[in-house]
């Protein structure tokens, strides 16, 4: 029987980057997450994969090495937090160069990098937001992966292209050119949340229970919203304004969808539930969230949606069986 190729996955999370190789054929031999429901969350849906609860800075290479009894890595994928460099986020450095070395987080690119050099993958993948090339950012990265003996290129992605049901634009850094083929339909709102019973306190579907009631004010709020329309704004970065409570509009694609995002249901005065959340980013219904429900929110939104991560492993597949 033929060998599934290896995959690593830091910056882990609720897995959904993993999700998609796995679909691909890809078998996931380690993760690595700091948050312990994403990782309850990780060894649920994928318990053949070894996973690893720890901050990748205390991770050294040969403990990485021995870990995986020196295999050969086809494929190292990872997601660092974005929240660094992201225009959502009102506390974001201004020049952009520091976000990248001088905040701690921003910093955790280099270590998916170090990483990188330590294991020595045929490919890999690593996702972030399209702000991670502002500035002189970009030419600082290829530097660092030049450092590590990658060349790199920076692959723009619209999710909704490739079958998930919600729009987000964001950058894959890999050694190759990664342009997939598109799905030749957008699935929409109406069509993603199809066939789902109503919300249940011990549901058949997991992650299917009620979800948080709006307060008096919001639900008032929510009666008067139009499709598309938003109860509530937040403040980004550069004093942008951002909404969110945004009332789905049934037959388009939804809005992208964030660990802070909660969407109102189309057509019920309500939020919706976890379960219908990941399925706007494409998760299949047996793909299992764990931990607190506000844990379970953030771990969809902040993950790659599944149908977009297959579509990039099937090209890597390519190039693997060539």
């Amino acid at each position: 029987m033929r060998r599934r190729n290896s995959l690593v996955d830091l910056f882990a999370g609720g897995g959904g980057f993993t999700r998609g190789f796995y679909e691909a054929g890809f078998e996931p031999v380690l993760a690595v997450d700091i948050d312990e429901a994403s990782v309850k969350t990780y060894v649920s849906n994928f318990p053949r994969s070894l996973v690893i609860s720890e901050d990748v800075r205390g991770l050294e290479c040969w403990r990485l090495r021995n870990l995986i009894n020196n295999l050969k890595v086809d494929v190292l994928i990872g997601s660092p937090p974005c929240e660094p460099f992201t225009g959502s986020n009102p506390r974001r450095m201004k020049d952009p160069l520091d976000r990248l070395y001088k905040d701690d987080v921003g910093r955790l690119v280099l270590e998916f990098i170090r990483i990188l050099e330590c294991l020595g993958p045929s490919y890999f993948v690593m996702e972030n937001v399209p702000a991670i090339l502002d500035g002189d950012l970009s030419s600082a990265l290829k530097e660092e992966f030049g450092r590590a003996g990658y060349e790199v290129y920076f692959n723009l992605l619209r999710a909704e292209d490739y079958g998930t049901p919600s729009r987000r634009l964001r950058v894959f850094a890999s050694n190759i050119i990664i342009n997939p083929p598109r799905t030749s339909k957008t699935v929409t709102v109406a069509e993603a949340l199809s066939g789902l019973p109503e919300p249940s306190v011990d549901p058949q579907i997991p992650n299917h229970e009620p979800p948080p009631s709006l307060s008096k004010s919001k639900l008032k709020k929510a009666l008067r919203l139009k499709w598309g329309g938003s109860a509530v704004t937040y403040e980004g970065a550069e004093g942008r304004l951002l909404p969110n409570l945004i009332k789905l509009h049934p037959y388009r694609v939804a809005p992208t969808v964030l660990g802070s995002s909660r969407f109102i249901h189309p057509f019920e005065n309500r939020l919706l539930t976890v379960r219908e959340q990941a399925r706007l980013m494409g998760f299949p219904d047996n793909h299992a969230f764990l931990g607190g429900r506000d844990q379970q929110y953030n771990q969809v939104g902040e993950a790659v949606p599944p149908p977009l991560a297959k579509a990039i492993a099937l090209e890597l597949l390519k190039r693997l069986d060539a």
